[in-house]
């Protein structure tokens, strides 16, 4: 078995050069998109948490940054476009109603 960096071990179905490298190569973007999500989701939960606290300047003020971070997400394949949409509308959505509700 080749040493590509892959730990020891672990037998794999396939043991050429270019599979391992694949199988590196996506444990190398598992972690990256789980660093990801798990950034995502952190920043939706203090949005989240800001409207429901009545706080809205502290709300539309992170709803730009967030909105941003939705975006790259959904260009890096991260999240689905249609998920992004989805976080999008809702967030604008729960600010809008409590702006008007104010």
């Amino acid at each position: 078995m080749l040493s590509l960096g892959v730990p020891e071990g672990i037998e794999y179905v396939a043991s050429h050069a270019s599979a391992l490298k694949a199988h590196k190569q996506s444990l190398h973007n598992r972690e990256r998109n789980r660093q990801f999500r798990a950034r995502l989701r952190g920043v939706l939960k203090t949005i989240r948490t800001a409207i429901d606290a009545d706080d809205l300047t502290g709300a539309k003020k992170g709803l730009k940054a967030t909105i941003s971070l939705i975006d790259k997400m959904a260009t890096k394949g991260v999240i689905h476009r249609n998920a992004a949409g989805r976080y999008k509308s809702r967030l604008t959505t729960r600010i809008a109603a409590k702006t008007t509700a104010a």
